[in-house]
């Protein structure tokens, strides 16, 4: 299973809409293919929806006029604003765009910049897989020996096209015989959790348990999850953590339990230039998301719908961030900083 493959010219995408029934993989040739896949979640996961725009701004060179450098760079600019508007909330989308951007702007020719371009992409693609492996090494080391895990949405290989953040945390620390179980919420109102984080356990021999959203508190109070640990969409210089919504709900349940809250993401995914939660995008979804399931209507057809993507976690619930460059504790201004200057975290 790949969920995201370059092809000289072309890229191919699994469908995440149709898992678990189908495995069917889609071909995008141009950048707009590339977003509407972004946009209607056929692709997701803010590390890999950054690997796809990347990709996309190569699809968008190959066809974009090669006479007029200015021109061509208008172009790309222009296809960068499209793939940027498909998901706001998600930092490495912008991230991914913005250095793609710049690798393009430092050369001479249009012909140099799209070779320079394939290679960018390439890249990034190869720099999360590597980041997803050293994230989850040094994240498993944090869960309890013999404990049980609860995890919220889906952040494996279908979310980074690689190990995986959270959910590639959890893998190695069961791997090494750290972990007994997993707990997976089912994640309404699209099911990621049922859908592609109980697949890929039940792929790899994970044992894992899927449970409602609200069942959560109940499994803490009876002592049966031993820690927390989800991913990030952005996460701002202060440590608040934006995510798929609920996950504030289960960072209040676990300090209330006294169970340890971890969030795991890519250094990629946070953004310096948010000084805090409240200056966080919160991406809206269409309201037929909550009113329907699978496409039968489970709630009448003109009931009003608040349907918000994500939530934002205050870093005062959050007991560590675990990324790639290793593991920050508060004060998180301290030491996120000190990770995006190469510099050690303070744990």
């Amino acid at each position: 299973m790949e969920p995201i493959a370059w092809q000289g010219d072309r890229l191919r995408l699994l469908d995440q809409t149709l898992l678990p029934a189908r495995e069917v993989y889609l071909e995008a040739t141009d950048h707009r293919q590339v977003a509407e896949a972004i946009g209607s979640l056929r692709v997701r996961g803010a590390p890999l929806i950054g690997i796809a725009a990347a990709y996309g701004m190569v699809l968008a060179s190959l066809r974009l006029p090669r006479g007029d450098m200015a021109r061509f760079l208008a172009g790309l600019e222009e296809a960068a604003r499209e793939l940027a508007s498909t998901r706001p909330t998600a930092v490495n989308l912008a991230w991914a765009l913005e250095r793609l951007l710049g690798r393009a702007r430092a050369c001479a020719s249009p012909a140099e910049a799209v070779a320079a371009l394939e290679a960018e992409a390439r890249a990034l693609h190869l720099e999360q897989v590597e980041a997803d492996h050293r994230l989850a090494e040094l994240g498993a080391s944090l869960l309890p020996q013999g404990g049980a895990v609860l995890t919220h949405c889906n952040t494996g290989s279908l979310a980074t096209g690689g190990l995986g953040t959270a959910l590639g945390m959890l893998r190695a620390a069961w791997r090494q015989g750290r972990i007994v179980r997993v707990y997976a919420t089912e994640t309404r109102p699209l099911l990621q959790g049922a859908r592609l984080t109980a697949w890929e356990l039940w792929r790899e021999g994970v044992p894992c348990t899927l449970i409602v959203d609200g069942a959560a508190g109940a499994l803490m109070a009876r002592g049966q999850v031993a820690a927390v640990v989800v991913g990030a969409d952005r996460i701002a210089r202060n440590g608040d953590v934006a995510n798929k919504v609920g996950t504030y709900t289960l960072a209040v349940l676990a300090r209330a339990h006294g169970i340890p809250f971890y969030v795991a993401a890519p250094t990629s995914t946070i953004d310096p230039a948010t000084p805090d939660g409240d200056g966080i995008p919160i991406e809206e979804r269409p309201a037929d998301e909550v009113r329907r399931l699978a496409g039968v209507p489970v709630a009448p057809p003109g009931v009003e719908v608040s349907n918000y993507a994500f939530d934002v976690t205050p870093a005062a619930y959050v007991d560590a961030i675990v990324t790639e460059r290793g593991i920050a504790r508060p004060p998180y201004a301290e030491s996120l900083a000190s990770l995006l200057s190469g510099g050690s975290a303070n744990d």
